[in-house]
């Protein structure tokens, strides 16, 4: 009997270490690609959440599916898993690609929607602002004019006349839409506007106590005090102006309201320095967000009251 020399006994060797570093092999290598595909499963679910935050189904399921497959045999390399696995990562990474595209998308309509809601509010603020500008111009001027169905009282025998309905010169239309703050701010805008003041203060009361939070409300203060200051309660006016002010220091309307506190104190013919001191915070707080308008009427009424 021959023995194996040792050139032999070295092949033997290596043919047994190969055989046991084959399926290694393919093991480490399998194990590599499931890890990018756990990792990607869970970007892929992360950003399934971003897109369909509420759920309810709408997850998308990755086109490849891991098949189910028995343990192999020993010592034979698993490259059918392996491929399967290749295919698992491309398909993942191909739908990865589609929903970050498909969030950019949405992010871009999104903006684009906040655009045109801020252009559109900004245009409405500004007619209502020239509205309430307007109105407030032609509010001294009242004229007098006989009620229908009546006569002058004179100094002979009166004789009666039968009295007709009276109509309204401009009807007042409440709006009707899905948002009551709105809706009520725009109807106590109107009555101001047709001088109907009691039912403009009280509409805008309403707004205020019934939708403190909404961006109405500092608009529906300032204007109540407005109404108070054109029916000639100046007392009354200054104290709403100041709750505007203090108590929603935000709002859009807050700096009118100190603008127009400085007129109720004018007409309240309180001392110049208490209406200087107002035109102080006035500017000192909202001086860079204030209008050219407002800055030279601001700096008329210091002159009026001459303020240092």
């Amino acid at each position: 009997m021959r023995f194996p020399g040792k050139g032999a006994a070295t092949a033997v060797v290596l043919a047994a270490m190969a055989a046991v570093a084959l399926p290694v092999a393919a093991q480490s290598s399998r194990d590599g690609i499931e890890g990018r595909v756990d990792r990607l499963e869970r970007e892929m679910r992360a950003v399934q959440r971003k897109v369909f935050p509420g759920g309810a189904g709408q997850t998308v399921e990755p086109q490849i599916t891991a098949p189910q497959q028995g343990p192999g045999a020993p010592g034979i390399p698993a490259s059918g898993v392996v491929t399967d696995l290749t295919a698992r990562v491309n398909a993942l990474e191909s739908q990865l690609s589609g929903l970050t595209g498909q969030i950019e998308q949405s992010q871009y309509r999104i903006r684009q929607l906040e655009d045109a809601f801020n252009a559109y509010k900004r245009s409405t603020d500004a007619r209502l602002k020239a509205l309430e500008d307007t109105a407030s111009s032609v509010g001294g001027a009242e004229t007098s004019a006989p009620v229908p169905g009546t006569r002058p009282a004179t100094g002979g025998p009166t004789t009666s006349t039968p009295t007709r309905p009276t109509t309204p010169v401009a009807g007042v239309e409440r709006p009707s839409t899905d948002d009551p703050a709105e809706d009520g701010y725009i109807y106590g805008f109107r009555l101001w506007s047709a001088k109907q003041y009691d039912k403009a203060i009280a509409e805008l009361r309403t707004v205020v106590q019934k939708h403190p939070k909404h961006r109405r409300a500092s608009y529906a203060q300032n204007l109540l005090g407005r109404a108070l200051l054109d029916q000639g309660k100046p007392a009354l006016a200054a104290t709403a102006f100041f709750e505007n002010y203090q108590k929603m220091p935000n709002g859009e309307r807050a700096a009118d309201s100190l603008y127009y506190l400085a007129q109720a104190l004018v007409k309240m013919k309180k001392p110049a320095s208490e209406v200087c001191k107002v035109y102080d915070e006035l500017t000192q707080v909202y001086g860079d967000r204030i209008s050219e308008a407002m800055k030279m009427d601001v700096a008329t009424g210091r002159s009026a009251s001459k303020c240092k």
